[in-house]
């Protein structure tokens, strides 16, 4: 509640958004109270939180239409975030030897995930650790190695990149963890993820492939160690939305819009409503579902995965 009361009084666009709902610090109570601003706000302001010059920009792929443009005034603290929750589900960076395959990302420039990666590819210290484009011989060398070697290994990559590198190569992983991080951006005929894992799983010989739940608007990301049964840090917190009154929240058990709290977002909105559809378990952990209708957001007229 006090990063809503500071939010409101320092970010002009959030508070406008708030004061037309009459939703003031005074009267919201709850964090079930409290607006979301929605994630496209992204596209068409700047979403900052006190003035400040910014250390990076980062932006959303778009493929079509505006891109989203997340100004950053301290790169620490996503740094922080991302590798505190690394810890958190998968241990020490140093463990790994990371595999990055993400190469629209980085032709794009700008992209939070790619910065991640780096890191963590930095962090890792190992010298086989790194990004790999359209070198798929390169990679399965790589792989290969590692597996001699009983080395522990993180290959995690954009969906379609990962599909074009399975159908390439087929492989016996047994030391190597497999991480999707989304993203088919119009160049394959799109799959829901159970479809992408039992592909993935079948040319690799492996038990589980797992995901990573994140977007250019959050500095905090969701891990799911396998089916797509995502579990967040504990700054980071899933509500959903309700499919006829967006502003009906909730963190039960059931389905509807995703709204996330991302504490990380000091400096510009720690409350986004997204444009996915979801589903919070009984336990807390949470999944996705696919996409709204981008037609009628506010209705949250839901896309079936």
């Amino acid at each position: 509640m006090e990063l809503f009361c500071f939010q409101y009084t320092e970010n002009k666009i959030y508070q406008q958004y708030c004061n037309l709902l009459r939703k003031i610090p005074a009267h919201v109570k709850s964090i079930y109270e409290i607006p979301f601003l929605p994630v496209q706000f992204f596209k068409t302001h700047k979403v900052e939180t006190t003035p400040f010059k910014h250390q990076l920009i980062f932006e959303s792929s778009g493929t079509g239409g505006d891109k989203s443009r997340h100004y950053i005034k301290d790169a620490s603290l996503y740094e922080k975030s991302f590798l505190h929750a690394f810890w958190q589900f998968y241990g020490n960076p140093k463990d790994y030897c990371i595999l990055g395959l993400l190469p629209s990302y980085l032709e794009a420039g700008n992209s939070s995930l790619v910065y991640m990666v780096q890191c963590l590819i930095k962090a890792s210290k190992n010298n086989l650790s790194g990004f790999y484009l359209y070198d798929f011989e390169k990679l399965k060398e790589v792989i290969l190695l590692n597996e001699a070697r009983h080395q522990k290994t993180l290959l995690i990559g954009v969906t379609y990149a990962l599909l074009d590198f399975a159908q390439a190569h087929a492989l016996q992983l047994k030391h190597t963890l497999v991480m999707e991080t989304g993203g088919m951006k119009g160049r394959k005929k799109e799959l829901i993820r159970q479809e992408v894992h039992d592909i993935l799983k079948g040319q690799w010989q492996l038990k589980n492939i797992h995901s990573e739940y994140g977007m250019t608007e959050l500095l905090s990301q969701a891990y799911a160690m396998q089916d797509g049964i995502f579990k967040t840090p504990a700054w980071m917190k899933i509500l959903l939305r309700d499919e006829a009154d967006p502003f009906e929240i909730t963190s039960q058990p059931g389905t509807g819009a995703i709204n996330i709290i991302d504490l990380a977002n000091i400096y510009s909105c720690a409350f986004i409503a997204t444009s996915d559809a979801g589903k919070i378990n009984a336990d807390g952990s949470f999944e996705v579902l696919g996409r709204l209708d981008s037609a009628d957001l506010r209705g949250c007229s839901l896309l079936t995965a």
